[in-house]
């Protein structure tokens, strides 16, 4: 599509002029209408000739047809993208500048424009003022550009105009005798170096040369070759004399300067042509050079605590290993991993969770001698490379220094935060001699420290490698479970205190493992969590659970509630409300048998996701409980936000009870907010008389633990039901009443995946 102003006039403000002695040509290339307007729109009055593209196809064949000065170009085209467009005009010579514009936040796209020789880099959404200024700047320096171009033919033509333009020119000209002193040089020089022209003249070249350049100048310099129009580029620092004081670190200012040569020769009619001086333009690249260090930077060190990546750590530990195969020394590598921190970012938020990693890699910095390396893998893990150590206990030194270093709270913003860390530590050579190996098992042996029970370090050995295979084994293994129905439900009921009678039970998965026999959740759900295993599981506990029902209700239990304990990862499931809804009408179960069962934390993680999924689960009919209550870093305002129906008091709290009279205000809390809140309460873990009777004398009449039932498989706990409804037969035929009274909490059972 061609859009010039000569076809706008019916829209043009008749206020606005068009230049006519100079009006650029820009090519908008952008595959978004309302972007491409919104760009057309914002330039239209500056006097542009506009022409746009909505995709590769379109670019090509303008750039082909018509020059343009400048190109805004977006990387992302539904037929190619931006990189390779920008390799269409390098290949065929296409002039004009080119301003990438993207959204694009990965640092790879930034340095393939700017290696593409893109004049800017523009990340989407750009302000107004920073769009026409950067293209305001781009047709500028094609203007200098030109006039530059046109300075250099004129110079032939008359030395008077020569002398009016070069001292306008925005970069150093200059000319150099055959002994390298200078004979002319422009005012710019003055602008850029603080040197007055007069200073400089009779000067050998060397006197603004950088020290650390001087032997590259000399060969740029010195390099004769035969053709009249020979070349040659060559970066040089060029000292400044503008004032140390502006940059204190140096004591001399030192500026990038890209230098061209060109051999200048005598006239032609001469019979032997004699190189008699050089002629010189020198730019200035100062930004450009810091630009590019800024980038290279950026792609070696982590943003946000600016300490070292995976990639540059890599690096480092290269040479720290051939240093010591060298001098046959020692070195270590620790692998460090948060404990706690996922909680504390779920809990406070990803912003706050980014100031402590801040804080964390600071103080584990302020723990390494000169020469260690910190860096960051990435989320909450770091690694550290200490070379040439004297024996291992240089490194469980250090070790012990991170953790007492991270034993003291942390303060964000008011929150005090508490966590530690678990540090593995693989030493070269005895375990291992190649990088991957090396932190392999550094790895390992941080894993190890977890299972033991964070909060420490460990140096590998070679018996971690084969826990690690078993733990291998038993994911691959857990795979196959579900394929050999090796997964299994049990139950524990719940007692009425009012009654006596079973109202509920808490479902506990169980996995018939072929060797190592029944296994409960805790050995093999963690791995479930880890390795993705959770949604097929909870798939599989939900048509279990179902099937369950079918066998309670024909057992007389057709007043049960049936609570599923989710997992995160399950709720965090686009598909989770759809799944519940086609179990249960596949098995013809009644919504309000069933009541979803939550932890504080998942409150925490997404709220108002979780929010959504609740309330569409209420309206099914289907009702929520919250499980270990009082056990989570939530306020208590969720219980307010979410359709929350039963509170669990968690077994942790029950254990603590060791006297029925005694004064046990965590406990009494619950209770008073679940009767003031209307909710239904269960007690977990109920083991003694006097926990039961403590708990029934301040108002929670139903509960579950070990004084009553141990975990029973289906087949048992159905008996159960049958006996306990012979014995309600009987008792109705005595004229007795063996019902739960009515203030007694409703029958429900809780799954607990």
């Amino acid at each position: 599509m061609n859009i010039s102003p000569a076809s706008l006039n019916a829209v043009t403000p008749a206020n606005v002029t068009v230049a006519k002695d100079y009006c650029p040509r820009l090519l908008l290339v952008d595959d978004e209408p309302r972007l491409l307007s919104s760009l057309y729109e914002l330039l239209r009055d500056r006097d542009y000739e506009l022409i746009t593209a909505t995709n590769g196809a379109e670019a090509l064949a303008q750039l082909t047809r018509v020059k343009f000065d400048l190109i805004l170009l977006d990387l992302r085209l539904p037929d190619m993208s931006g990189h390779e467009i920008m390799d269409f005009i390098n290949t065929r010579g296409i002039e004009g500048d080119i301003i990438v514009m993207s959204g694009d936040v990965g640092i790879e796209a930034a340095i393939g424009a700017l290696k593409r020789g893109a004049y800017d880099y523009l990340r989407k959404p750009y302000s107004r003022e920073e769009l026409l200024k950067t293209v305001e700047n781009a047709l500028q320096k094609r203007r200098l550009a030109n006039d530059n171009s046109r300075i250099t033919s004129q110079l032939e033509n008359s030395e008077r105009m020569y002398r009016s333009l070069v001292d306008s020119s925005p970069d150093i000209i200059y000319t150099l005798n055959h002994e390298g002193k200078i004979t002319f040089v422009n005012d710019r020089v003055q602008q850029l170096l603080g040197f007055s022209r007069e200073e400089l003249i009779g000067k050998h070249y060397s006197v603004l040369v950088h020290e650390e350049d001087l032997e590259r100048a000399r060969y740029a310099f010195n390099d004769r070759r035969g053709e009249e129009r020979a070349s040659r580029n060559v970066e040089l620092r060029l000292k400044s004399n503008l004032g140390s004081g502006i940059e204190r670190t140096f004591s001399n200012t030192l500026m990038t300067i890209s230098l061209n040569a060109i051999g200048m020769h005598v006239p032609e009619q001469e019979v032997k042509q004699e190189v008699f001086g050089t002629y010189g333009v020198a730019r200035d690249i100062t930004d450009r050079k810091r630009a590019e260090e800024v980038i290279s930077y950026q792609a070696y060190h982590d943003i946000l605590t600016d300490l070292p990546n995976r990639m540059l750590f890599k690096d480092r530990l290269g040479l720290a290993v051939i240093q010591a195969k060298r001098k046959l020394t020692e070195l270590a590598v620790m692998f460090v991993d948060l404990d706690r921190f996922k909680l504390v970012n779920d809990t406070l938020g990803h912003v706050k969770g980014d100031e402590l990693l801040q804080q964390v890699a600071q103080r584990l910095k302020d723990c390494l001698r000169r020469g260690d390396t910190l860096a960051r893998q990435g989320g909450d893990e770091f690694t550290i490379v200490l070379p040439e150590l004297r024996d291992r206990q240089d490194a469980k030194a250090i070790a012990d220094k991170f953790l007492e270093s991270l034993h003291r709270p942390f303060d964000l913003d008011g929150h005090e935060v508490h966590i530690s860390a678990s540090i593995g530590i693989a030493i070269y050579p005895g375990d291992g001699e190649t990088i991957d190996e090396l932190l392999r098992h550094a790895d390992i042996a941080m894993y190890q420290v977890k299972a033991l029970g964070k909060n420490g370090h460990s140096f590998y050995h070679n018996s971690m490698l084969d826990v690690s295979h078993q733990k291998i084994a038993l994911e691959q293994s857990l795979r196959k479970a579900l394929e050999l129905n090796e997964l299994e439900m049990y139950y524990q009921p719940q007692i009425d205190m009012a009654t006596g009678r079973i109202i509920g039970a808490e479902g506990l998965m169980r996995w018939n493992h072929p060797q190592r026999g029944l296994l409960s959740a805790g050995e093999f759900l963690p791995f479930a969590e880890e390795n993705g295993l959770m949604l097929p599981i909870s798939d599989w506990m939900l048509g279990a659970l179902c099937r369950d029902m079918l066998l309670w209700n024909a057992a007389g239990g057709d007043n049960i509630r049936l609570s599923l304990n989710l997992s995160p990862q399950y709720l965090d499931r686009g598909d989770f409300f759809e799944k519940m809804r086609g179990a249960l009408t596949r098995y013809g179960i009644s919504p309000a048998q069933i009541e979803v069962e939550i932890t504080e934390n998942i409150c925490i993680r997404n709220p108002q996701y979780a929010i959504e999924q609740l309330n569409k689960l209420c309206q099914l009919g289907v009702s929520v409980a919250i499980d270990d209550f009082g056990t989570g870093y939530s306020s208590l305002s969720y219980l307010h936000r979410f359709p929350i129906h039963t509170i669990k008091i968690d077994q942790s709290f029950v254990k603590e009870i060791h006297d029925e009279n005694g004064h046990y205000p965590v406990i009494l809390a619950i209770i008073s907010i679940a009767r003031g809140l209307g909710l239904h309460l269960v007690a977990e873990g109920v083991e003694t008389d006097v926990q039961a009777r403590y708990l029934q004398a301040n108002g929670c009449t139903t509960m579950q633990g070990y004084l009553y039932h141990r975990p029973l498989s289906l087949a048992t706990f159905i008996d159960v039901l049958n006996e306990q409804n012979r014995r309600n037969a009987q008792a109705g035929a005595h004229g007795l009443h063996a019902v739960p009274s009515a203030n007694a909490a409703p029958p429900m059972i809780a799954i607990q995946a």
